[in-house]
């Protein structure tokens, strides 16, 4: 029965599984403590992290290019028990003080489940919505810039408090309550009857050819270079208004400065994730390229301003306003594949889209990490200046796209 009733529900399902999936998004909440706690340096630590997104990107490549022949139900069922697994792996690797096994478990095994569930649900929507794609496909990755703010200021302070700061047995809890949530929402996805294509051999060949093209290198190079933008603030944006609390007050104390920077997180989830419904609506009206163009070029001016700001408040507000921006490229990207490459192409070329995901989910981090472990006070300006010339030259490439459904 595919009425617009189930076809809506089937959205809120998959919204709520990119909900969870997006707690990925609050590892700034934990880079600190976890660097502090057992000796790590920023970029040891932050490896957790950029290898969770690279294998994300990497994995949701296959995911898309499998999505047919494998049916969404399985592959998100899959990845959800995966990335729960990550965190329970996670607790071991803590508990035992193993670096190379929080690499493993959080970065390596979790970020193939957050590959293969992420994908299944917007391209899912995607099929269920041809006459709303910026809007449905926005809803549903709003969900996943939402999961920070879940992670943040619910799941993260509860279990904390719970278990008295013990790490360990806090990424234990939040593994076994992914592993009950996460499950019972990717169990509803499901395609139009319609879609489920016996040609997919075909639709591979096409794809390649595609994903080959300028036009796509193009485009993924341009949303790479504003996941960077982003990621610089995902994976630090706690500490670094933690600097510069610190900076405007030395006597602060930390249990202050940590909640100011779950409260930052908790926030700019908040952009993030409503960036992603605001710019996929708006490029349903702007067309998909212009919308990338103008968030890039509002990204642009923040940085340049972040350069000069030293105010904890206003620092917050550039994160905010970066975030909304970043959302707004992954509520963008899927309908401008859509648009670019096709119905029947969306799934393969949309997941090869996503290594650039992987890719800035690498430089982003690793920026950062390396600007606060040799520059530690000037961290964040030289990171805001890597972030500027990266958008600029998004911003030049864009010039380069030719759209073929669309006047630019």
């Amino acid at each position: 029965m595919q009425n617009s009733g189930k076809r809506w529900f089937i959205a809120v399902m998959a919204t709520l599984v990119h909900l969870c999936l997006g707690t990925v998004y609050a590892w700034s909440f934990f880079q600190k403590t976890v660097s502090e706690t057992f000796g790590w340096s920023n970029s040891e630590t932050a490896w957790a992290f950029s290898l969770a997104i690279f294998m994300l990107g990497v994995t949701a490549s296959w995911g898309g290019q499998n999505l047919q022949k494998f049916g969404p139900r399985k592959l998100a069922l899959i990845g959800a028990f995966l990335y729960a697994f990550g965190y329970i792996i996670s607790y071991f690797a803590l508990q035992n003080e193993s670096l190379w096994l929080l690499y493993f478990g959080y970065g390596i095994v979790g970020g193939i489940g957050l590959g293969l569930a992420y994908v299944t649900p917007v391209a899912t929507v995607s099929k269920w919505f041809p006459d709303k794609q910026g809007l449905i496909t926005g809803m549903v990755v709003m969900g996943f810039g939402l999961g920070a703010l879940l992670m943040s200021k619910l799941l993260a302070p509860i279990f904390l408090e719970y278990f008295e700061k013990d790490l360990a047995k806090t990424f234990l809890a939040i593994g076994i309550t992914l592993l009950v949530l996460l499950p019972f929402f990717a169990n509803f996805l499901n395609l139009p009857t319609e879609e489920k294509s016996t040609e997919i051999s075909a639709e591979k060949l096409s794809a390649t050819k595609e994903i080959l093209s300028l036009n796509f290198i193009f485009i993924w190079l341009i949303f790479m270079f504003n996941v960077v933008a982003g990621m610089i603030f995902i994976s630090f944006q706690s500490p670094l208004l933690q600097d510069l609390l610190k900076a405007e007050n030395v006597n602060i104390d930390t249990a202050t400065l940590e909640k100011s920077g779950a409260t930052l997180i908790a926030i700019s989830a908040l952009f993030n994730g409503l960036g992603r419904f605001f710019w996929g609506s708006i490029s349903d009206k702007l067309g998909r390229v212009t919308t990338f163009r103008l968030l890039l070029l509002i990204e642009m001016g923040v940085f340049a301003s972040l350069i000069f700001i030293k105010s904890p408040i206003l620092f917050s507000v550039g994160v905010c306003l970066i975030l909304l921006n970043y959302g707004g490229g992954f509520g963008v990207l899927p309908s401008l594949i859509k648009d670019f490459f096709g119905t029947k192409l969306m799934p393969i070329v949309y997941g090869a889209a996503l290594t650039a995901w992987g890719v800035g989910g690498i430089l982003g981090p690793q920026i950062t990490a390396y600007m606060k472990d040799h520059f530690s006070e000037d961290a964040g300006l030289y990171a805001y200046k890597v972030a500027l010339v990266l958008i600029a030259l998004g911003i030049g490439l864009s010039f380069f796209v030719k759209n073929k459904k669309e006047a630019q």
